[in-house]
């Protein structure tokens, strides 16, 4: 039987031209390969899961290649390039800075920037989740940082950039890492579903691609999860809901035709029968805000491209977007803000949605009454 790999490693890019989402760093790092214009020191920087280690891989690889291709990206074949491919590779080093943070690790570290690479051009430290370091280690990193040899190069990785002293970050070339385009993950499973043989149903690959909140290797378990479970090569749009545990679009829809026309008590119930699911109150207003929000983008052509959702749902909102009232989506925004900002506050907290959604369901009939008034008094 052959060992599962999971796809954040099966499918993990190993040349710039696979990076999904980064184009404007992976550009960059190809033309200081190719036109020999490397800074001693880089830092990426940037949210989990969204290309950071990989690209400091990618570019150590690239920097030691013995045949790099006319794009910049590293051949693969070179004696270089096998090693590093067989983790094998002398020249180039991995530090975890989140369990080797002390100043002896990183007097270690120094220790072997001392020596020359043996056989190859340069010599590259990855130091990953940097700001783990102690203020000790860092302080005894800084000279060797400033000047390094010539054959010397650092990479440091972190997620919390505000955590770095400022005398590393002005000795480090700075590349902030974009969050992941629901769109780009979206392709990505496709073609990865593609070369699997699995049947991934559209919308379902958008459901995850938003739960991954711009994370690539999250979108990748997720994926993997998905397919374990359903155990028949089909990812469908049911299956993705009921394991990852999201609300249905439906619920929403549901909810807000019934809140438009005023029928609060039909919006109760719904919203108990989604509490006995075992979905949390916050949790749910906040996704009902959220669908406000998407019925208000879809009441402006210029604005539509904000939505991330794929073809199918986006035609459901554009239809209750004609159906609901701009006036009532202002006022039940402003509704939902204000429980979500009072929901931890509140002793019950059941009560304080529900007042949340009468509120809601009335919203039309005060506006009516108010423009009533104001007939009258003209």
């Amino acid at each position: 039987m052959d060992n599962f790999v999971v796809s954040a490693r099966k499918y993990r890019p190993n040349t710039f031209q696979t990076v999904v989402g980064q184009e404007h760093i992976t550009n960059t790092l190809k033309n200081a390969v190719l036109s020999n214009h490397l800074a001693q020191a880089f830092l990426f920087c940037g949210p989990r899961g969204v290309g950071k280690t990989t690209n400091a891989r990618i570019l150590a690889k690239t920097i030691n290649c013995d045949n790099l291709s006319k794009e910049g990206d590293p051949c693969n074949e070179c004696a270089s390039c096998s090693s590093f491919n067989n983790n094998a590779s002398l020249n180039i080093v991995e530090l975890d800075a989140a369990s080797n943070n002390s100043v002896e690790d990183i007097r270690n570290l120094i220790e072997q920037v001392r020596y020359a690479p043996q056989p190859g051009k340069k010599k590259v430290y990855i130091i990953d989740e940097v700001h783990m370091l102690s203020t000790a280690a860092f302080n005894a990193f800084l000279k060797t940082l400033e000047e390094p040899p010539a054959y010397a190069i650092f990479i440091l990785a972190t997620t919390e950039k505000h955590k770095i002293l400022p005398t590393i970050l002005s000795r480090c070339q700075i590349f902030d890492f974009n969050r992941i385009t629901v769109k780009e993950i979206v392709g990505q499973l496709s073609k990865i579903a593609s070369n699997e043989g699995i049947k991934a149903d559209n919308d379902a690959l958008h459901l995850i691609a938003q739960k991954a909140d711009g994370g690539m290797r999250d979108a990748l378990s997720m994926f993997d999860m998905i397919v374990t479970f359903s155990n028949n090569n089909v990812i469908d749009y049911q299956t993705t809901v009921d394991n990852l545990h999201i609300l249905d679009y439906d619920y929403y829809f549901k909810l807000t035709d019934f809140l438009n026309k005023g029928d609060a008590s039909q919006a109760l119930m719904v919203f108990d029968e989604i509490l006995r699911k075992g979905f949390d109150g916050h949790n749910f207003i906040n996704g009902l805000a959220e669908h406000f929000r998407n019925i208000l983008v879809c009441k402006d052509a210029v604005t539509l491209e904000l939505l991330d959702v794929s073809d199918t749902v986006k035609q459901r909102y554009d239809q209750q977007a004609k159906e609901v009232p701009m006036s009532f989506i202002m006022t039940a925004l402003n509704i939902c803000s204000d429980c979500d900002t009072k929901y931890k506050e509140s002793k019950n907290q059941r009560l304080h949605v529900e007042l949340a959604l009468m509120k809601m369901a009335h919203v039309n009939k005060a506006i009516r009454l108010a423009q009533i008034e104001i007939k009258k008094k003209d």
